[in-house]
């Protein structure tokens, strides 16, 4: 699990040190989703820059040079390919007709493997499997409606894709996972899900957004420069579970409406040293059990966290 996030200017109305602000602030509310490394990707002076480490947000100063206007931004929690080599870390280079690209990717792909060998792909460095997507637009040799339709119709498991072009667009490609974004009156940001989005304009003093915008699965977004959307479709592989989850009134009268016993997590987490009222702050937060227990294994970012969620307002 990871999360996506960015900024459009499309007005160009804030200043370069709001920006940075804003950015620095989604990025830190990010890392609830991941902690190994943190990434942007912009243009400036005609050329795609792209800065990443392996570190959590909150041990990175985001910094963007005046009269950028467009970043797309990462924070990961590995599942494959090492963090500490920066090379497996979000977003990724991509070149396509002479032009470069940048991608990043929320959620896992688990036909990596097979896809490379069906597709003849390069060998390459990179261990991560959303760098898959990358070779695949690469293949197309263009980035357009049609190549991203084509990768996003190939791959299989959970994503959702942001691409950043030569032209200052950012292209959405929404699987099965959440994506949520708020428009305001010259500019824009999104993040990975609406709760992050929330505590970031909490913690900035803004207002409310002049609208709120999540893309549902099979979508494919672009949003120019300028603010200016326009949309494309691709045919979404369903899984077994996932028709489960959507179908199934036995999973919709059993599992949905039923309330989770989170009993197990709380004992667990009790063994490790943390206390039922930062457990309960991170599940109203928004994590998962799962995400808790990952964090279990990491008490120093966890308490910091449930510090600033218990203590913050």
């Amino acid at each position: 699990m990871c999360s996506l996030f960015g900024l459009i200017d499309f007005k160009e109305c804030l200043s370069t040190h709001t920006k940075n602000k804003i950015l620095n602030t989604l990025a830190r509310e990010c890392q609830v989703r991941g902690t190994d490394a943190t990434g942007i990707a912009y243009n400036f002076n005609d050329r795609l820059r792209i800065y990443k480490r392996p570190l959590p947000a909150r041990k990175m100063k985001i910094h963007i040079p005046h009269d950028v206007n467009v970043v797309m931004g990462h924070t990961r929690m590995t599942t494959q390919g090492n963090a500490q080599f920066n090379q497996n870390n979000h977003p990724f280079f991509g070149h396509v007709d002479g032009n470069s690209f940048a991608l990043a990717h929320n959620g896992v792909l688990w036909n990596d493997k097979e896809l490379r060998m069906e597709e003849s792909l390069p060998m390459t460095r990179v261990e991560t499997d959303s760098y898959v997507a990358v070779q695949l637009l690469e293949l197309q040799k263009t980035l357009d409606f049609d190549s991203l339709k084509t990768m996003a119709e190939k791959v299989e498991g959970s994503f959702v894709f942001t691409v950043l072009d030569k032209d200052n667009s950012i292209w959405f490609v929404i699987g099965d996972n959440p994506l949520c974004i708020m428009f305001y009156d010259g500019f824009l940001i999104y993040a990975s899900t609406q709760e992050i989005l929330c505590k970031t304009i909490k913690k900035l003093k803004l207002t409310a957004p002049s609208d709120i915008l999540e893309p549902k699965e099979g979508e494919i977004l672009k949003i120019d420069r300028n603010g200016r959307i326009t949309t494309g479709a691709f045919a979404p592989r369903t899984s077994y579970e996932h028709w489960w989850r959507r179908y199934s009134p036995y999973y919709r009268d059993y599992c949905v409406d039923t309330p989770p016993n989170y009993d197990d997590l709380f004992s667990v987490a009790k063994a490790f040293g943390v206390s039922a009222d930062e457990v309960q702050a991170l599940l109203d937060y928004g994590c998962s059990e799962e995400e808790i227990e990952e964090m279990l294994y990491d008490p120093t970012l966890l308490h910091e966290m449930t510090g600033e969620l218990l203590y913050a307002y």
